[in-house]
């Protein structure tokens, strides 16, 4: 459906460097990083809303690159909801079918349509200023979606809501996604929406793709630092593989302690153990039933809410995701001494390119 190949976009001390992204019929993408990564210039250079330096956009495989935005048949959604405040919510609905001069009986069936598959059936003879955010935002949606586009851009569409609303329009998008299986890409920094919402997540950062895949594979397999840091893997160890035999798994050894995994990565450098697949215990674990058993004192206890996070000094330092429940039943103190446990399931390997 989209391909971008090697996208150059220079605005100011910014530099976007040779991108390439493919996204599929159909596919829900969702484009993920820091704030100043790039991700809405390369939102905006798909809309044809900014100037490349170098590079093409193909859509559906023609080159769109020269074409001004609405000739793209393209839709995008900001943060801010951009609705004209002195229209009713149906009015705004309605503009871009009006400005096409869309039959009154087509307007009608696009207009039952959206509305229904937002639920914003109440909100049509109200103004933008009377709604809250996540009422502005759904029908910011509902505009994008009446005039049929082929491709739905969103930029940031839950950061500015509150949690409720923040909940309420990320499971209409899940509605959107599941009901019109429209070609979608969303950009947003947090890592936990792209998670919930994408078919398959872009990271990008410092100006560059950093890695695109599966939720699963972003999140338990990154191919670099940035991307585990940015997932928030927390457990990111420095070292060298000592062992490596196909089918026999490896050995990786980190601060004098070693760690052993299913499967190898030639030459692996790093080392990322995810803080939920550890296991902590005030008491000495059984080895057998795991193949990385380690004991340290409790150096960090920081409240997350519904979690805890647990920092156990091995050395080198491993943090533990529990939840509430777990914590009661360890009561752990700083200093305490406690004991660690991961399969070698959990270990995974990569080589981060140092120079």
């Amino acid at each position: 459906m989209i391909s971008i190949r090697n996208l150059c976009v220079e605005i100011g001390d910014f530099n976007l460097k040779n991108a390439n992204i493919d996204v599929f019929d159909g596919e829900y993408m969702v484009m993920v990083g820091p704030t100043g990564a790039g991700k809405t210039v390369i939102l905006e250079s798909i809309a044809g809303l900014c100037p490349l330096t170098g590079g093409q956009v193909l859509l559906r495989g023609m080159d769109v690159t020269g074409l001004p935005p609405d000739k793209r048949r393209i839709s995008i959604v900001y943060q801010d909801h951009a609705l004209f405040p002195h229209l009713s919510v149906q009015e705004n609905i309605l503009f871009g079918l009006k400005v096409r001069k869309v039959e009154k009986k087509e307007q009608e069936r696009m207009l039952e349509k959206v509305v229904s598959l937002l639920s914003i059936s109440s909100l049509l003879h109200r103004s933008p200023p009377t709604l809250s955010g996540g009422e502005r935002q759904k029908s910011a949606m509902a505009r994008a979606l009446c005039v049929e586009p082929d491709l739905l851009l969103l930029d940031e569409p839950l950061s500015a809501l509150d949690p409720k609303g923040r909940e309420d329009v990320q499971e209409k998008l899940v509605n959107i996604k599941r009901s019109l299986k429209l070609t979608t890409v969303h950009v947003t920094h947090d890592f936990e929406e792209a998670i919930a919402l994408g078919d398959r997540i872009c990271v990008i950062g410092e100006g560059e793709v950093k890695q695109t895949g599966s939720p699963e594979e972003i999140f338990r397999r990154p191919d670099s630092e940035f991307v585990a840091r940015f997932a928030m893997a927390r457990n990111i160890f420095t070292g060298v593989t000592v062992v490596s035999k196909e089918g026999e798994g490896c050995q990786f050894r980190t601060d004098g302690v070693t760690f052993s995994a299913m499967e190898g990565v030639k030459e692996a450098n790093r080392a990322v153990v995810r803080p939920e697949e550890v296991v902590v215990s005030v008491n000495p674990l059984e080895e057998g039933k795991m193949e990385n058993v380690f004991s340290g004192q409790i150096s960090g206890i920081s409240d997350k809410g519904a979690t805890l996070l647990i920092t156990v000094d091995l050395p080198p330092p491993i943090s533990i995701l529990i939840t509430r429940r777990e914590f009661m039943h360890l009561n752990p103190v700083m200093g305490m001494m406690a004991y660690v446990g991961f399969p070698a399931s959990a270990v995974h390997l990569f080589h981060e390119n140092t120079l």
